[in-house]
């Protein structure tokens, strides 16, 4: 099936981008990499008469490291993620989940922004993010502003981002001395979306145990989110066997998940718990230096 018919536009700078998506407010789209935007089109699940091509805009092209932070650039490609030794060295959770998205020429064409402000609760790096309690930056007409990661995503393909608003960078803080992230996905194939993930940060205190926990899931459920009962349940405790399972348990008991091709409701949320295990597991021996 093709798309329907609509005019392509390449803005020169991302001023030129803002003021056209202004001018064409609810019949313009961005597009990027187009690696998620494209086969909806091709379906006809939605139509445009504005596809804006912001991907030769190089100066939302970089990957950065700050002194405490790395900036990413909206239109950084996926494979940069996987393989910046920057995100390596100072986040590698994000390029855990990033080496496992879709398939390498998607990893190749599709970028961090996309993914990240697409809205589809399958994708995976806005789980990181949420984990990484990122910040993204957006601009539009009234200039710029930042919106975390947390309260960004409203439900299925609905963001917090208006008609009129580009994404144009992200900025994660840098993991620090005693503490870990770790990304675990499950899928049927390579390639497939997952059954469950989960996005998993924990940080050790002074005195042994859980400072901060964040843990945010992919496909269950309408949007990525964080498990505030299991964040609340694990932080202050020590990251034993016992209270990482029962976090994990409590990471099921906040979900609501629906048969579908890829599996029923009871065994959707036996894969999250096994993989909710594996990622807080994996997470602390990293925040320990295992």
């Amino acid at each position: 099936m093709y798309p329907q018919s609509f005019e392509y536009v390449a803005p020169r700078t991302l001023k030129e981008a803002v003021e056209f998506l202004r001018k064409h407010e609810g019949e313009a789209k961005i597009l990027a990499g187009g690696q998620s935007l494209i086969p909806i089109l091709k379906m006809r699940f939605a139509s445009f008469g504005y596809l804006v091509d912001i991907g030769g805009l190089q100066d939302l092209h970089y990957i950065k490291r700050d002194r405490d932070s790395i900036r990413i650039g909206s239109l950084a490609r996926t494979s940069e993620i996987e393989e910046s030794q920057d995100i390596r060295m100072n986040a590698l959770m994000l390029a855990e989940a990033a080496s496992q998205v879709a398939d390498s020429q998607v990893r190749n064409m599709g970028t961090v922004g996309g993914n990240c402000v697409h809205g589809d609760p399958g994708n995976d790096l806005p789980s990181v993010m949420l984990a990484l309690d990122a910040i993204y930056k957006v601009t539009g007409p009234s200039g710029t502003r930042d919106i975390p990661a947390s309260e960004f995503y409203v439900d299925s393909y609905s963001t917090g981002l208006g008609e009129a608003e580009i994404l144009t960078e992200i900025v994660i803080p840098v993991i620090q001395h005693g503490s870990g992230g770790a990304y675990i996905k499950q899928r049927r194939r390579a390639g497939d979306f997952s059954i469950a993930a989960v996005a998993a940060f924990v940080s050790i205190n002074e005195s042994g145990n859980c400072g901060v926990a964040r843990l945010a899931v992919t496909s269950i459920g309408p949007i990525n989110f964080r498990s505030k009962k299991a964040e609340e349940f694990l932080t202050g405790k020590k990251l034993s066997d016992q209270n990482i399972a029962t976090a994990a348990q409590l990471l099921v008991d906040s979900v609501e998940p629906v048969a579908d091709p890829y599996g029923s409701v009871e065994f959707k949320k036996e894969i999250l718990r096994l993989v909710g295990i594996e990622a807080l597991s994996k997470a602390t021996d990293r925040a320990l230096g295992v």
